[in-house]
């Protein structure tokens, strides 16, 4: 995909204030899709409340939307290069609008997982385009590259931004609040998008590949449900034939780019190692960042027993942390190596998440504070660097497959987070959790599938049982929450390591530490 647009000349003659004016507008949708990527994480304890879902219609309801979007940015991000990318901007968010209200008012898990993959179909639509049109916007590198800052910043404090957002309005509103928010924030969007975002699209753009589309979606799907599966039920048939289908589909994929003239993705990109490492450094960030938030929104509602307002506004100094570490490293890697900056990022990851693993076990809402401003810190600063890397590690022509791929990863790494993460939480809870005698079979099953089950259980017994049952899951839950941040640690660390290797060789434009 290129970036090389039919309003090229005409966005160079942009002036400056409608350029940075453009890019607010741009941000609307960047904001909006990080802070639905997390929102309804404090959500959930009302829905399971609400509808009862089971363990794995609930990660399924939060799943579902990013592992869409993911499978299908790439695709969509092709598309747009065919027919102009604020137009398929526009016409995603119109989507997305819609389909959004409508998620607000289902009855029912099965019902609110359908609106949220559709959800995910329109997002694809929405994201590709954003980075894409900010490389074409900014012609000045040194402009760009404070665009791309603001650009990954508020993806990042738009993530931690979602708790907040959603703990106020599930204070004052009902769970489908969270979902109806996205209308006033797009209305905007479609109102000044035409008059202050340029059109570009790539004026040699190859043709449409259904079977890459088919390939991408039949690689992601089956390996994100083998992997709830596995955590689930342990490894089972239906998991290993999940994981062969994925692997197999992947594969497919390279092959079959590989093979055309004009592939959907060029998957030769990931040959270079600072290309690649970046793209690592971007998923696991995010995977981070999402996987403890799965955790955390639950332990202060459904353990620590705060309000979700109250839950949101515990994790303000993490938000600001996250927006000020990804603004501030662009000025860090003048002197210190873009590599070192990534890893430090990862690591102060791992200290996140080590200092829940060290506190875990007393449930101490202080240390989850200070181990989500820590997280955020390194998540702002890895965030950052790896999408600028990304995109300067390739050619300019090929930013609109840099900004797809780039984008995939952010949508990948949050599925991961709480598929991995929320799949080992979940298989401890269940293993740990002490269930009264006495229940009927649908409580039992409840209480022991989920934290909030176990909580709805709770108000019905008699106050003796009822606080039995709450310990019992407290203490079960903050148990999984040491076992996978103990996973979330040593991935970081890992990740540290691979920064290093991958991007030792890697600089950004202009000066930099040697």
């Amino acid at each position: 995909m290129s970036t090389t647009g039919l309003t090229a000349p005409s966005t160079q003659r942009t002036g400056s204030a409608r350029r940075w004016a453009a890019l607010a507008v741009l941000m609307l949708p960047v904001l909006l899709i990080a802070i639905d990527n997390t929102v309804l994480a404090f959500a959930l304890p009302a829905i399971s409340e609400a509808m009862r879902p089971s363990g794995t219609q609930l990660l399924w309801i939060v799943d579902i939307y990013p592992l869409v979007l993911a499978g299908l940015l790439v695709p969509m991000g092709s598309f747009g290069d065919r027919i102009g990318r604020r137009r398929l901007l526009l016409v995603g968010a119109a989507g997305f609008a819609a389909v959004s209200a409508v998620a607000a008012f289902v009855p029912s898990p099965e019902l609110l997982v359908a609106a949220r993959a559709a959800m995910g179909f329109f997002g694809a639509m929405i994201m590709p385009a954003t980075l894409s049109l900010i490389r074409n916007i900014f012609a000045d590198p040194t402009e760009r590259r404070l665009a791309i800052a603001v650009w990954a910043a508020g993806f990042s404090g738009g993530a931690a931004l979602g708790p907040i957002v959603g703990g106020f309005l599930l204070e004052h509103f009902w769970w489908g609040s969270v979902f109806l928010l996205s209308v006033p924030v797009l209305i905007p969007l479609l109102v000044l998008g035409p008059l202050l975002v340029p059109e570009s699209r790539d004026p040699h753009p190859g043709p449409v590949d259904p079977a890459s589309i088919a390939l991408v979606m039949m690689a992601m799907v089956p390996l994100v449900w083998g992997i709830k599966e596995f955590a689930h039920e342990g490894l089972t048939l239906a998991s290993v034939v999940a994981f062969a289908v994925g692997i197999i589909a992947g594969i497919a994929f390279v092959r079959r780019q590989l093979a055309r003239r004009s592939p959907m993705l060029d998957v030769r990109l990931f040959t270079r190692p600072e290309f690649s490492g970046a793209v690592a450094a971007n998923l696991l960030s995010v995977f981070s960042l999402v996987g403890f938030l799965y955790y955390i929104s639950q332990h202060l509602q459904l353990v620590s027993g705060r309000s979700p307002m109250e839950a949101g506004l515990m994790l303000l100094p993490g938000l600001a942390v996250t927006i000020a570490s990804g603004l501030l490293v662009v000025q860090v890697v003048k002197k210190v190596r873009p590599g070192h900056a990534v890893a430090g990022g990862l690591v102060l990851n791992a200290i996140g998440y080590t200092v829940v693993l060290l506190t875990g076990h007393s449930g101490s809402d202080l240390g989850l504070v200070v181990a989500f401003a820590i997280l955020g810190a390194g998540v702002g600063a890895a965030e950052t660097i790896s999408n600028d890397l990304i995109l300067t590690a390739v050619p300019a022509e090929k930013a609109g497959a840099a900004s797809a791929i780039s984008e995939t990863a952010y949508e990948t790494g949050a599925v991961l987070g709480t598929a991995v993460l929320g799949s080992v939480l979940n298989a401890t809870y269940r293993a740990n959790v002490e269930v009264p005698a006495g229940l009927d079979a649908a409580q039992d099953t409840a209480a022991r599938e989920t934290l909030g089950g176990a909580s709805q259980v709770a108000s019905g017994l008699s106050a003796e049982a009822g606080e039995a049952l709450r310990t019992s899951a407290a203490s079960a839950f903050d148990a999984g929450s040491v076992a996978t941040s103990a996973i979330g640690a040593g991935l970081m660390l890992v990740a540290a390591v691979i920064a290093l290797v991958t991007l030792r060789r890697a600089r950004t434009e202009g000066p930099a530490a040697r």
